[in-house]
């Protein structure tokens, strides 16, 4: 609906820049009856800035001599330009994508509750039940290939809107699953449908805030949607006793409610697409084919789609910055996944309290996101002291700025509270120390996500959605595929050798900020789509 309006809005504006300084016509163009527009005087045709419509320079155009091109822009402070937008309207679509991410992400986690329940309706063993939500995280690390692409084609919300609404048609259709097979492939396809937020969430923000303002914002993003793979245990720990369909229905409500909400008030925030209609209504008002945008291509759109998603791939063996993060989160991810299979050995079987206060307890990871939460203004302050320093040494402020979330404890922290989950869930040992160290793991995974989220969009900016792609694709590939073999690590090691081995993985990765932000610029350096080199 506000693309429609967004749409409508650049062509009257377009008319009303138009109608202030209209160009001459000099005929119409062969074969046209419509006139031709020239620009008002001769040296309007030089290269530089056009006084005709704010925004637009006139461009050389190749080997054509004196041909030129009208390179469409925004105005200085123009109102339609996302990075211009009121602070209201900005902070409503990072909401927006946020409400997005707990949508999609509660039915990653949701069903572990149920699972025994599940499991025995169709009777299939644990390892094999465990697929239902394995699968539905491999659908998402699938999707994600696709979907930050296709956004940097059709726009942000084209691609929220549809993948939204197949998504939930999946996820009801898994809820009327008549046998175990059908089941498990509308939980792989519901996932595939549902990794839009995942991948598309930051290149939207990166779309409406500076990266200073990104400081601020992202952090409120990540941790805010880290919130849904969160609640998904506790809003089903309750589910046994009325039904562990009830886990499928309640997602989807709360994903249509959401989605109503994107559907009527979401604004498109891909600034491309939306030049790109600016230059379409000048070029359909003024006869005048001259008016392009910067990155307009003279592909097809199913060239365009393939490069798009040929990107992504590209990007994984030219941008070892990508390769660093997506090892990094694919190690947080096979551990806060196996978590769901873990829980129950931590504490049902150790201080044997039910499995739904066992699920319950996953607010303990919820408090730790919150309480990263409180630190970011103080993150906020530092940023604009680093942007300072940079401006008065004639530098830009540098992406190792957003490194700050995972220096100030959260990959020192990460395998402290493993360690500490790991060698005191003993019945002997208060209950409360294992839910303090999820606790402290609650604070130390949100931290390092938002590190990653805040450093690729800060670098790859309008390719951002892309440079994300494949980070989500391995970080949910890998731990769903891992997800079924974590039930016989846990049986067979025990929580206390499993939690140290997982432990021991995330204490090589602790180093890796502080080594980014004293190197990481050589890093960059070695990258082929960095936007924004030191």
């Amino acid at each position: 609906m506000q693309s429609i309006l967004q749409y409508r809005r650049l062509r009257e504006v377009a008319k009303d820049d138009l109608a202030r300084d209209p160009p001459k016509s000099r005929g119409s163009p062969t074969g046209s009856s419509t006139p031709e527009y020239v620009l008002n005087s001769e040296k309007d045709e030089e290269p530089g800035e056009s006084p005709l419509v704010g925004g637009i320079q006139v461009m050389p155009h190749g080997g054509n001599s004196g041909a030129v091109t009208y390179l469409v822009g925004w105005k200085e402070a123009d109102a339609l330009d996302p990075h211009n937008w009121s602070l209201a309207k900005k902070w409503w679509c990072t909401t927006a994508v946020s409400l997005l991410g707990i949508a999609i992400s509660i039915p990653s986690s949701i069903d572990g509750p149920v699972a025994t329940a599940f499991n025995a309706h169709y009777h299939v063993s644990a390892i094999a039940g465990s697929l239902t939500t394995g699968l539905y995280l491999i659908g998402l690390g699938a999707g994600s290939l696709f979907a930050g692409p296709f956004s940097e084609t059709f726009g942000r919300n084209m691609v929220y809107m549809v993948s939204m609404i197949v998504f939930m048609l999946f996820l009801m259709a898994k809820g009327l699953a008549p046998n175990f097979g059908a089941a498990i492939a509308f939980r792989f396809l519901a996932g595939f449908f549902a990794s839009t937020p995942l991948t598309c969430a930051g290149g939207t923000i990166a779309d409406i805030w500076s990266p200073i303002e990104s400081t601020f914002s992202m952090p409120f993003y990540t941790m805010f949607s880290y919130a849904g793979p969160i609640l998904g245990p506790v809003i089903g720990a309750y589910l046994p006793g009325i039904g562990f369909r009830w886990a499928d229905w309640i997602s989807l409500i709360i994903s249509g409610a959401i989605s109503v909400a994107i559907v009527l008030f979401q604004p498109e925030t891909y600034s491309p697409l939306l030049l790109e209609w600016r230059a379409y209504h000048l070029r359909q008002l003024t006869g005048d084919s001259r008016y392009q945008v910067e990155h307009a291509s003279t592909h097809s759109l199913g060239r365009r789609l393939l490069i798009n998603i040929y990107r992504p791939f590209q990007m994984t063996y030219t941008e070892p910055i990508i390769l660093v993060f997506s090892f990094y989160l694919v190690i947080l991810y096979v551990v806060l996944f196996t978590f769901l299979n873990g829980y129950p050995y931590i504490f049902t079987r150790v201080y044997g309290i039910s499995e739904s206060l066992t699920y319950i307890l996953w607010v303990a990871i919820l408090v730790g996101d919150a309480v990263a939460m409180l630190f970011i203004p103080t993150v906020y302050g530092w940023t604009k002291k680093a942007a300072a320093k940079a401006e008065a040494a004639g530098r830009s402020l540098q992406p190792e700025t957003s490194l700050y979330w995972a220096m100030m404890g959260g990959s020192i922290l990460m395998p402290i509270s493993l360690f500490w989950m790991g060698w005191t869930c003993y019945s002997s040992i208060s209950i409360w120390s294992p839910i303090v160290g999820s606790f402290v793991f609650g604070y130390s995974l949100v931290t390092i996500f938002t590190t990653t989220y805040l450093y690729i969009c800060f670098v790859y900016t309008d390719y951002a959605a892309s440079a994300l792609a494949f980070m989500t694709f391995s970080r949910y590939v890998i731990s769903g595929a891992l997800l079924p073999a974590s039930i016989p690590m846990y049986e067979n090691l025990g929580p206390h050798f499993t939690l140290t081995m997982v432990g021991c993985l995330s204490a090589v990765m602790t180093p890796v900020p502080f080594l980014l932000y004293r190197y990481g610029h050589k890093i960059r350096a070695m990258s082929k789509n960095v936007q924004n080199k030191s």
